[in-house]
Parts: C-alpha cells; sequence; structure tokens
C-alpha cells in the first residue's frame, strides 16, 4: 500500500465506522430506543475501557487493516518499490483484467485457466459443503437427541481427537492412503476387485476427501447445538400425530436448526474455498484449485497486486455465498451467531 489516499483510505474507513457506531448507539440511547444499563454501566469503567481497546485492536490490526491493505493493493500495478508513490502508482482495474482475460492490456481471449480454477473451486467448495452436512447431519441429531451421557462422551472424543494432528499430517495420512501403493489399492487388488492401481489422487478424491474431513467439526457443533435445543416433547409430539420420519425432520427438527445449519454451512465452505494444505498436497497433476493460484500470484510470480486482486475475487464470492445462505434460510447475520 502507498500513496497518502490509499493510507487514508486503510486507517480513516475504519476510525469512521467506529464513530458512527458509537454516534448510532448514542443516538438510540437518547431516544428511548435502546433501554437498561450501557455498556460501561454492565462492566465497570476499567473493563470496559480493556474491552473497547482490546477488541478494537483486535479488529482493526489483525483483520480490518489487512483486508483494506489487501483491496488497496488490488488496484495498483506491480512497480519497483523505487517507483511505489511515484507519478505511475495510479489506481488500476489491470490486475482484475489479467483474471478474466490473462494479460494486462489486451481483451481479445479469456483467461479460461484460472477462470475455471475460481468456479471449480466455488463449485466444489459448494458440493463438499452439502456433502458435510448431510454426513454431520444425522451424527448430530443422534448426539443431542438420543445419545445417553456416557455414549455423548465417547463420540465428542472420537470426534476431537483426530484433530489433535496437525492438518497437514492428516492430508499427508489421506496420500498415504489413497496413493497407488496405499492400502485402498492393496485391499481391491488383494480381493481381485481390479488389477490395477486406481489413481485417487490423480481423479481429485484424495483432494475432495480431504477437504471434507478437515472441517468436518465445523459443521457438526453448529448442528449439535442447534438441535440441542430443541424440545423433545415436539417431537414426541409429532410421532404421536404419526408424522413419519422424514416430516419430523423436513418441518420440525430442521426449521428449528436452521441457524446452526446456516452456520455450518457457511463456515464449512469459507474454510475449503480458502483451503490451501490440502489442495497442495492431495491435489493431482491436473488439479485445478483456485488458492493455490493465488499463492502462486503472490511467491512464485512475486506479484502481489495480482495476487491481491484473485484474493479479492475470492473474498468477495465468499461474501455473496455468505448472503445467499442468509437470504434461503431467512435468517439474520446475528441469528447464525447464537
Amino acid at each position: 500500500m502507498s500513496g497518502p489516499g490509499g493510507i487514508a483510505l486503510v486507517f480513516g474507513l475504519p476510525i469512521a465506522v467506529a464513530f458512527i457506531f458509537f454516534a448510532l448507539a448514542a443516538y438510540e440511547r437518547r431516544m428511548g430506543i435502546a433501554t437498561g444499563p450501557g455498556f460501561f454501566q454492565r462492566n465497570g469503567m476499567a473493563i470496559g475501557l480493556y474491552l473497547v481497546i482490546a477488541v478494537s485492536f483486535w479488529a482493526f490490526f489483525i483483520i480490518l487493516l489487512p483486508q483494506l491493505a489487501m483491496v488497496d493493493m488490488s488496484f495498483r500495478p506491480k512497480l519497483p518499490p523505487s517507483q511505489m508513490g511515484g507519478p505511475k502508482d495510479l489506481y488500476t482495474l489491470e490486475n482484475y483484467r489479467y483474471f478474466l482475460f490473462g494479460s494486462t492490456t489486451s481483451t481479445e481471449e479469456w483467461n479460461w485457466l484460472h477462470i475455471k480454477a475460481f468456479f471449480l473451486t466455488i463449485g466444489a467448495s459448494v458440493a463438499i459443503t452439502l456433502l458435510n452436512f448431510a454426513i454431520c447431519y444425522p451424527l448430530a441429531f443422534h448426539m443431542a437427541q438420543s445419545a445417553t451421557a456416557a455414549r455423548l462422551r465417547v463420540l465428542l472424543l472420537l470426534l476431537i481427537i483426530p484433530y489433535w494432528v496437525n492438518e497437514i499430517l492428516r492430508a499427508f495420512a489421506f496420500r498415504v492412503l489413497l496413493s497407488s501403493g496405499g492400502i485402498i489399492n492393496q485391499m481391491l487388488m488383494g480381493v481381485g476387485a481390479v488389477n490395477e492401481p486406481i489413481d485417487f489422487l490423480g481423479a481429485d478424491v484424495g483432494l475432495y476427501m480431504g477437504l471434507s474431513y478437515a472441517y468436518l467439526l465445523m459443521m457438526i457443533f453448529p448442528l449439535y447445538n442447534a438441535i440441542e435445543s430443541l424440545d423433545r416433547n415436539q417431537i414426541e409430539a409429532a410421532r404421536d400425530l404419526g408424522a413419519p420420519w422424514w416430516h419430523i425432520h423436513a418441518f420440525v427438527v430442521m426449521p428449528h436448526a436452521k441457524p446452526g445449519i446456516a452456520s455450518g454451512c457457511t463456515l464449512v465452505f469459507m474454510l475449503t474455498a480458502g483451503a490451501l494444505a490440502a489442495p497442495l498436497v492431495l491435489g493431482g497433476p491436473r488439479t485445478l484449485w483456485f488458492t493455490p493460484i493465488v499463492y502462486d500470484r503472490f511467491y512464485q510470480a512475486f506479484n502481489w497486486p495480482q495476487g491481491a486482486a484473485y484474493a479479492f475475487i475470492l473474498l468477495v464470492s465468499c461474501i455473496v455465498f455468505v448472503l445467499v445462505v442468509l437470504k434461503v434460510f431467512r435468517l439474520s447475520l446475528g441469528e447464525i451467531t447464537r
């Protein structure tokens, strides 16, 4: 980021947003819209100031500042350090033009390689999200409504313990499992099911399995929390009235668990779309995944403005997905955080 305009945008925008929120809160309290003790009255002046400073520091320096710097960088050309902030350092759309056309100057041909990788990543992330929901919903329902306390503790341990292992090591475990000389191929050839090893990694089976397994917990726990709060008498009443099992889940359990479903879906989708380790370890030679391309823009091509533009495109896509999920489930942003 360089130039007085970019610095003013990065530092001025968060301060303006914070000031607007404080002004709105003061206005609502003065007009009687918000009632009850205020934030500092509830927490005390010392703790209140600590919370405001700590949360502001975390939100500004860890979240807002890098994101705004990335957005600002994405609209600037690639220049040597000596020319940054100079007359050539002007806002431009050439990084986004390169994503679409593979050139910063020509628009004659589409950049099909990067466009295809982008839409494949989005489509595969949606499919993996739906697959995780199909896997996790029955388990979460059993844990929340049927399992005894002892069985629930065992299930939670079985779910959590594998995640004590690092994500990269889990990805390599899938690679060992699914490689040509791996356990699955040896079993298939041992029982005579196949004559030659199946190229699971080349077909991206390992990649999709690794990504799906990596974020199972992000789906299970929101579902479990939402279903666990459902009164079991509602399910029993539906059964007494003769409702079939699918009717109970479709019209009793799922409507109640909508915040948990939306929360789990958004978490799994965003983490899958932004995953880097699993595509690098489990991706085959012909795998098209967008995040390695973003990584390549930064650390292979050393074109940080172009990498920032690619990352911003992915970020906007994830935000659009979240808004669509909220629209489909008819939820507000605050409801999925409960």
